[in-house]
C-alpha cells in the first residue's frame, strides 16, 4: 500500500504541473469544473485549485467515452440520493457521460446483482453492494479484481489523486490475497443510542438506583440494557405526558429482518472468534474457517457457532426485548419504518441503531432535538453480551462499495469505474460526507468542517475519529455465497420472533441450512478460490469443550448490571488516541 501511497503523490504532482498543457485550449473544461466547485463543492480537504485540477483530469479521462449512457444502483440511502442528484449530474456536464444512478431496495440490489453474475448478462455497469458480500466477490472469478485493473485496463483511468489509504473501509474489501474487490463510497456503524436528557435527570437517577442498586448511564453490558429497559418501560411509563419505551426494534417477516440478526447481533453477544476485522477461525455468522480460508462448517457439529450457546441467547434476548419493552407495532415493523421511530420522541434507548440515521434526527423541529439543533440524544459503543470477550469486535459496519464485473462491457465498465471515483473524490467526498453523515475517508472525518458540526451529531465524529471504531466491521470473507446465504436468515429466524419456534430450533435450523449451501457449492465446483470444504459431523460437545469459539453455555448468562456515565465513557473512548 506505501508503494501506493508514493505513486499517488509522485503522479497526483505530474497532474498538477501538466494540466496547464492539457488544458490550454479546454477553457469550457475549466469553466464547468470552476463553476462545479463553487456551486456544489465548496467543502472540501483540497483546496479551491487542487479541486479544479482533479475535475479536470476527469474531463479530459472521460475523452473517450463522451456521450455514452451508462446505468448504475444503489440502495436508498440518503448519500446515495446526493450521488444520483448531485454528483451524477455533475459529473455528466463535467465529462459527457449521462450516467443514471438508479436508487432501489437493497434486496433488489443484491438480486439483480447475483442473477448478472449468474446470467453474464449485464444489467447494470456498477452496482453500490455492501462489503458483506466480500466473500462472495473472492470467490466467483467474476468480479473485477479492482487492485489488478488499475495495474492493466484501469492504469489511465485510475485518478492519481484517489489515495486508497485514505478510506477507512478499505480492508473490509480487500480480500485474502490482499487484492482490493471494492470502493467503499458510504459507512454506517450500528451503535447504542440513547435519551442523554432523560438519563441525565436527577429524578431518574435516584428512582433507577433505588430500584436496581447501580447508576443509571450507558450501559456496558445486556444486563443493564435490560435493567433501562424495564425501568423506563415499567417503572417511569410516561414523561411529559407522553408514554414511553426503554427499548425499539423491528420484527416483521421480511427480508430487513435478517440484517437485524446477521449484520453482527450473534457477534455482540460473543458469538464469533476474537480478531478483526474479521473473528478468525469463527466470524459473526458462526462460519468457521480452515488456515486456507475455506469455510468448514456453521453448525455447532462441525465447529461453527450459529445454533450455539452464544447465538441461542442472542435471540432469546432479541424476543424477549422485543416483546416487552418495544412499542407493540415494533414487532409488525420493518428496518426502514422502524429507524426514524426514536426521533418522534417516546424511546429512552436502542441497543441497536444505525448511524445511517444520523441525518434525519438532527431537525431543529423534532421532539429530540433542542431548537438551535442540539440532539437530546447521544451514541454511545453498544454494551456486549456475556459471552464476549476482549479483542472480539464490538459491533457491525455496513461499508457501501462500488462493484463491478466481467460481464459488463470494458468500455462501459471503465465509464462507470470513472463515475464511482468521482463519488469518491477528495473535491466531493467531504460535501457528500456532511448531507448523507457516512464518512469514506480520514481526511473528511479530521476537517475542520466535522469539528464545527460534531456538537450536533451525538457522538458521531468522536466515534469515527476514535481508535475503537475499527472494532465495527462488516460481514467477513467467511461467508462464501452472500445472495444464496443471507435469506436463510430471516427466513429460518422470523418463526421464532413471531413465538411459532424456539431460538434454539430456528438456529438449529439455520445453521443446518447454510451447512447444506456451502454442501452444495462445494459440489457444484462453483468457484475459483476459497471453496468450502465441510467438517465430518461430531458430537458438539466435541467442539464445546475447547477454548474459542463455539463456546459452551455459562452458568450465569446475566451477571451484574453495569454502566458507565457518558462523559467518562467518551474520554476514556477518546484517550485511547485518535485514527
Amino acid at each position: 500500500m506505501k508503494n501506493n501511497t508514493m505513486r499517488t503523490t509522485l503522479l497526483a504532482s505530474s497532474l498538477m504541473l501538466a494540466s496547464g498543457a492539457l488544458y490550454a485550449d479546454a477553457h469550457d473544461a475549466r469553466a464547468i469544473a470552476e463553476r462545479l466547485v463553487d456551486e456544489h463543492f465548496q467543502n472540501s480537504t483540497l483546496s479551491r485549485e487542487e479541486q479544479i485540477e482533479e475535475l479536470l483530469w476527469f474531463a479530459k479521462a472521460a475523452e473517450p467515452f463522451r456521450g455514452m449512457e451508462i446505468k448504475t444502483v444503489a440502495e436508498g440511502l440518503t448519500t446515495h440520493i446526493y450521488e444520483r442528484d448531485v454528483l451524477a449530474e455533475a459529473f455528466g456536464e463535467l465529462t459527457g457521460i449521462e450516467v443514471t444512478h438508479n436508487i432501489i431496495g437493497e434486496g433488489d440490489v443484491v438480486n439483480n446483482m447475483q442473477t448478472q453474475m449468474q446470467s453474464g448478462r449485464n444489467i447494470y455497469d456498477g452496482y453500490v453492494n455492501d462489503s458483506d458480500a466480500i466473500g462472495t466477490h473472492i470467490r466467483y472469478g467474476s468480479t473485477i479484481n479492482i487492485s489488478e485493473a488499475m495495474e492493466n485496463e484501469w492504469s489511465d483511468f485510475t485518478l492519481p489523486t484517489l489515495d486508497l489509504d485514505d478510506f477507512i473501509g478499505i480492508q473490509y474489501t480487500t480480500g485474502p490475497d490482499g487484492s482490493i474487490y471494492q470502493l467503499p463510497t458510504q459507512q454506517f456503524a450500528n451503535l447504542y443510542w440513547f435519551r442523554h436528557d432523560w438519563f441525565e435527570r436527577e429524578d431518574l437517577q435516584e428512582q433507577f438506583r433505588e430500584i436496581y442498586g447501580y447508576d443509571l448511564g450507558v450501559p456496558t453490558n445486556w444486563t443493564a440494557y435490560e435493567d433501562i429497559a424495564e425501568f423506563f418501560t415499567k417503572h417511569v411509563g410516561e414523561i411529559d405526558g407522553t408514554k414511553v419505551y426503554g427499548h425499539m426494534d423491528y420484527g416483521r417477516r421480511d427480508p430487513s429482518l435478517g440484517w437485524r440478526f446477521h449484520d453482527s447481533w450473534l457477534s455482540m453477544a460473543g458469538m464469533g472468534s476474537a480478531g478483526v476485522p474479521f473473528g478468525n477461525p469463527v466470524d459473526d455468522w458462526g462460519i468457521r474457517v480452515d488456515e486456507e480460508s475455506r469455510p468448514v462448517g456453521a453448525s455447532v457439529s462441525r465447529g461453527g457457532a450459529t445454533n450455539s450457546p452464544a447465538a441461542v441467547f442472542a435471540v432469546t434476548k432479541m424476543v424477549d426485548w422485543l416483546e416487552k419493552y418495544a412499542p407493540s407495532e415494533a414487532s409488525g415493523m420493518t428496518f426502514g419504518e422502524a429507524g426514524p421511530v426514536p426521533a418522534q420522541g417516546n424511546i429512552a434507548q436502542q441497543i441497536f441503531w444505525y448511524t445511517a440515521f444520523t441525518a434525519d434526527m438532527t431537525d431543529p423541529g423534532l421532539p429530540v432535538t433542542e431548537e438551535d439543533g442540539t440532539p437530546k440524544w447521544r451514541m454511545a459503543p453498544s454494551p456486549v453480551g456475556p459471552y464476549w470477550e476482549e479483542g472480539m469486535k464490538v459491533g457491525y459496519q455496513d461499508v457501501g462499495s462500488w462493484t463491478f464485473f466481467d460481464s459488463t462491457p470494458e468500455d462501459r465498465r471503465t465509464a462507470a469505474w470513472l463515475f464511482a471515483q468521482f463519488t469518491t473524490a477528495k473535491t466531493v467526498s467531504l460535501e457528500k460526507l456532511m448531507a448523507g453523515l457516512t464518512p469514506i475517508r480520514e481526511s473528511d472525518i479530521f476537517s475542520e468542517q466535522m469539528t464545527e458540526m460534531a456538537p450536533k451529531l451525538g457522538g458521531l465524529v468522536e466515534f469515527y475519529r476514535s481508535p475503537n471504531e475499527s472494532n465495527w466491521t462488516p460481514s467477513s470473507t467467511n461467508v462464501p455465497d452472500y445472495p444464496r446465504m443471507a435469506p436463510l436468515w430471516w427466513q429460518n429466524l422470523a418463526p421464532a420472533v413471531n413465538g411459532e419456534i424456539s431460538p434454539q430450533e430456528a438456529l438449529d435450523n439455520l445453521a443446518g441450512d447454510l451447512d447444506n449451501i456451502m454442501a452444495r457449492l462445494a459440489r457444484a465446483r462453483v468457484f475459483e478460490n476459497y471453496s468450502p470444504n465441510l467438517n465430518g459431523e461430531q458430537d458438539p460437545e466435541e467442539w464445546l469443550s475447547r477454548s474459542g469459539s463455539p463456546r459452551a453455555k455459562l452458568d450465569d448468562e446475566m451477571p451484574q448490571g453495569t454502566t458507565v456515565p457518558y462523559d467518562e465513557m467518551m474520554e476514556a473512548w477518546m484517550a485511547a488516541g485518535t485514527r
